[in-house]
């Protein structure tokens, strides 16, 4: 007769179901805290921006409002990845739910990237329905703006029907484009990447205050690094000072405006599907590293 061995359940070493419920529990928390009521402030300047009669054309009308409407979806975003990714882990800490959570068989790579995919999840979720509000109104506009400028043009009587059907056009050109996605989509990774930030910084820093403070300065840096990059080049070459300290933060540092995809979609510009593949391995590869720098910071942390 063989002794039977009772064998315990093996814990996987990682579990995306894990993350997941981290994440879902992180997106709770930050709309607990009453993070949505900024779509009240979204909704009320995009209906003033969509009543915003002045001496504009047609055209120029739709193009306000899409220009004030992706702007603060922009500036929400990276506020909102800043601010809420910088006070997860010291409130989890003043909370304990940090040493809850570690307690039990959930590593520590999960317990960061659970926590960013919240903060992302929440970020994802609010620009969504910001989305549908401004499609919402945009798409109210143009009907409204196309009508008028119709009943305009051919009271008018000065026009042919073919004449008026290119006036027309150029008006829908700045109307309801599923294009308006693409802009969405950059306005997340540019968010994700300052969120991932943020978490590296929110590893080592030694106060909410001063997490905040590094990351809007580097976001910032990340907006002319370039331009001052360039210059520094051109003045230098490949001397040392170059090598140890204006090419290092080139790379460290993103280019935040490669995601200013807004700016050729309002402007007519036709972005392409392999433009946004490039932004979206681009902002994989950062937020990877970023999230790598930070678990390796993390780990040595003693809680």
């Amino acid at each position: 007769m063989s002794d039977s061995v009772e064998t315990l359940p093996r814990v996987p070493l990682f579990s995306p179901g894990r993350i997941w419920v981290l994440a879902s529990s992180t997106f709770t928390q930050l709309v607990r805290m009453r993070t949505f009521y900024f779509l009240i402030v979204f909704a009320i300047l995009v209906a003033a921006a969509s009543n915003l009669d002045l001496l504009y054309t047609p055209a120029q009308k739709l193009r306000i409002l899409k220009d004030a409407s992706f702007g603060a979806m922009s500036i929400f975003s990276w506020l909102f990845a800043i601010a809420a990714t910088a006070v997860l882990i010291p409130r989890d800490l003043e909370d304990r739910t940090l040493y809850t959570i570690l307690s039990k068989p959930v590593p520590r790579l999960e317990y960061l990237l659970g926590k960013l995919g919240g903060v992302m999840l929440t970020i994802g979720v609010a620009l969504v329905v910001m989305q549908v509000l401004f499609t919402g109104f945009l798409f109210f506009r143009e009907v409204t703006v196309l009508a008028s400028e119709r009943q305009y043009l051919e009271s008018q009587g000065e026009m042919s029907a073919a004449d008026i059907q290119v006036q027309l056009d150029l008006i829908r050109a700045q109307g309801v484009q599923w294009q308006l996605l693409y802009a969405l989509v950059a306005i997340f990774l540019k968010a994700s990447v300052v969120a991932a930030l943020t978490m590296l910084v929110s590893t080592f820093a030694s106060s909410t205050l001063f997490t905040m403070i590094v990351s809007s300065i580097v976001f910032m840096v990340g907006h002319f690094h370039k331009l001052a990059a360039g210059y520094w080049l051109e003045e230098f070459g490949d001397s040392l000072f170059t090598k140890l300290i204006i090419k290092p933060i080139v790379m460290i540092i993103p280019d935040f405006r490669v995601f200013n995809v807004a700016e050729n979609v309002v402007g007519g510009e036709p972005v392409s599907a392999a433009i946004m593949l490039s932004l979206t391995g681009l902002a994989a590869l950062y937020v990877a590293v970023y999230s790598a720098v930070a678990l390796y910071l993390f780990i040595d942390k003693e809680f």
